[in-house]
């Protein structure tokens, strides 16, 4: 997979640092993947009572980090769906965030999300239990789960509080099929050979990618890499 990833930076020309992460690993997932050559892994303990989830993330710190892998943890769940599974979220503990910190983690997701869409009566993310949180772990770096939908200004409070990675999946996906169901609804799938999947996806692929660019420049990353 490493090999994999270093031919594709080849053949792209790509000349930023490019991570292969493992997102909600399991623990036999997590050892899989560092096994497999993925440089990034994140093990989500957060369903395992505290002591277990400490004692299985101190065991991944030790492989990840032996093997030159980032690794990233969770503490309290993280709401909305996710791979099929649905949750209410559950606000991370700052006692627990700090005992899962000190084991050498390089990024700790707390539970202040929700994946997917946020509901109409969402009442925003928690900043008081954000700020407590980043006081609690040293000032490690902190990861928010769920980005799509939030205001601008919640982001970039949430930066200012120690957020440094915010996984945004949904809006991407939805500007995907926004892009694709105008490209079909225009009727260019039916002139001459629109219809191929290399053309009838490349306006979905381009969504993604200035949603992405959207996204880069508001999380303040622009010619950071």
């Amino acid at each position: 997979v490493a090999a994999m990833v270093k031919a594709m930076d080849e053949s792209l020309g790509i000349t930023v640092p490019v991570a292969l992460h493992l997102d909600h690993g399991t623990y036999e997932g997590a050892k899989a993947c560092v096994a497999a050559g993925f440089t990034s892994i994140m093990f989500d303990g957060s369903h395992y009572s505290i002591d277990e989830n400490v004692a299985k993330t101190t065991e991944l710190v030790a492989l990840a980090h032996d093997h030159g892998l980032s690794i990233e943890a969770e503490v309290g769940s993280i709401g909305g769906e996710e791979d099929g599974v649905i949750g209410m979220g559950e606000v991370a503990d700052p006692a627990e965030c700090a005992k899962i910190a000190a084991l050498g983690i390089d990024f700790l997701a707390a539970g202040i999300g929700i994946h997917g869409k946020y509901p109409a009566n969402w009442k925003g993310l928690d900043f008081v239990a954000l700020d407590k949180i980043h006081n609690a772990t040293d000032n490690i770096p902190l990861v928010l789960h769920g980005g799509t939908g939030i205001p601008d200004e919640m982001i970039k409070k949430a930066i200012s509080l120690g957020v440094s990675k915010i996984n945004v999946n949904t809006e991407c996906q939805l500007s995907f099929a926004d892009a694709t169901r105008k490209y079909i609804e225009a009727g260019k799938d039916l002139e001459g050979k629109g219809f191929d999947p290399r053309k009838l996806l490349a306006p979905g692929a381009e969504a993604i990618k200035a949603t992405v660019r959207e996204k880069i420049e508001l999380f303040g990353s622009a010619n950071k890499a």
